[in-house]
């Protein structure tokens, strides 16, 4: 990510010192053409950012009203059409009944009842096929264009890698519910999450990069550069930190808040040792709150810092952006924690969670390149 881009006029300001002011008017028209070549590939990964961002909430949905384990089998290639005739559904409920979930979760489940688990995840398969469909036609008609360079064509391979990768680890996750217990490993869905999550912030960053061109711009300073990163770093942990919340249902128990049991930290964390992290509720529970607390003292030291750094046009909506989305965040993790995670809530907390990463990415690009700024930081100092 050390190549950095940026048109000054992109956002109506004159070009700010030192940032391709020897250029010449043939080199400048040049690189408007490339960047306009682009832009299309760009607004298709943004697109493709837009699908991969709901199949997270859609995956959350599914998790929250216990959907998960309602088919099971995977047919990536064959598994387009759902059960249409009443033989069909029948038999699809026939042998959800062979595994644990309807014997020691949903006995007497009738087949009305599996209709409305099934569907979801069915919807919850079918949008990732449709990514996947999404991703591999454009992907092909901007390649017979010759809008694929050499340098992008090793990444969007690798974004239809690790998507093909997902659906892999989606389906060894849901194996996981099918055997003694009715419950997906929390490290499985945590690394599904995780991958999800991966592919997400790689494409949107390229989609920035490839939607700039290739200009020379001026980055911040450093240390609000290495500040933001640092905020990034951190709602990802978080996020990581979620997964393992929603993986043990720990979200269910403390439901109270700011004090666990009566405590600030409670006296239940870690008793057998650092392995709690991963598989106690109180522990898991307590890293998440801790966690999402210093990711906000964090985003508001940055929201605050960055006045010193003069910024104005996108950084400046940007830095507003990240605030608000983190305020309003920790607000609807702490309604959903209090009213015992009701499925609208925490399918809204989930997708926030995602708003706030995709804030802090576009504030740190827009930091990284200059837009502008660093010529009003020199003013400054």
């Amino acid at each position: 990510m050390s190549q950095q881009s940026v048109l000054p006029g992109s956002t109506g300001a004159e070009p700010v010192s030192g940032s391709g002011s020897g250029e010449s008017a043939s080199g400048r028209t040049s690189r408007l053409l490339r960047q306009a070549s682009l832009r299309p590939v760009a607004l298709w990964l943004f697109g493709l950012c837009l699908m991969i961002f709901m199949m997270v909430v859609i995956g959350g949905v599914t998790r929250l009203t216990g959907s998960g384990l309602s088919m099971v089998e995977w047919k990536p290639l064959l598994g387009w059409l759902p059960p249409i005739s009443e033989s069909e559904w029948v038999a699809a409920f026939r042998k959800y009944k062979l595994f644990p979930e309807y014997a020691l979760r949903n006995a007497g489940m009738t087949l009305a009842e599996f209709k409305g688990i099934f569907w979801l995840e069915y919807i919850h398969r079918l949008w990732g096929r449709l990514i996947g469909v999404a991703f591999l036609l454009p992907f092909l008609w901007f390649w017979m264009r010759g809008r694929i360079t050499r340098r992008i064509a090793p990444r969007l391979v690798l974004f239809f890698v690790l998507g093909a990768a997902q659906g892999v680890l989606g389906w060894w996750m849901v194996k996981s519910g099918l055997v003694d217990r009715p419950d997906v490993s929390q490290y499985r869905l945590v690394a599904h999450l995780g991958l999800a999550v991966l592919i997400y912030a790689l494409m949107f960053w390229t989609a920035l990069r490839l939607w700039d061109g290739d200009g020379e711009g001026n980055p911040a300073p450093g240390w609000i550069l290495s500040l933001t990163t640092v905020v990034l770093v951190m709602v990802a942990l978080t996020m990581v930190s979620g997964g393992f919340v929603a993986g043990l249902d720990a979200g269910l128990t403390y439901n109270t808040f700011p004090l666990m049991d009566g405590r600030w930290v409670p006296p239940a964390a870690w008793r057998n040792g650092l392995i709690d992290t991963f598989t106690d509720v109180t522990t898991v529970q307590f890293n998440h709150r801790l966690l999402a607390g210093v990711t906000f003292v964090l985003v508001v030291a940055t929201y605050c810092f960055s006045f010193f750094v003069g910024t104005r046009g996108k950084v400046r909506i940007a830095r507003h952006l990240v605030f608000a989305a983190a305020l309003v965040q920790v607000i609807v993790g702490i309604a959903t924690l209090m009213m015992q995670v009701p499925v609208p809530l925490a399918a809204l907390h989930q997708a926030g969670a995602l708003a706030l990463l995709t804030a802090v990415m576009w504030m740190l690009y827009l930091l990284r390149k200059g837009d502008p700024l660093k010529a009003q930081f020199r003013a400054r100092t």
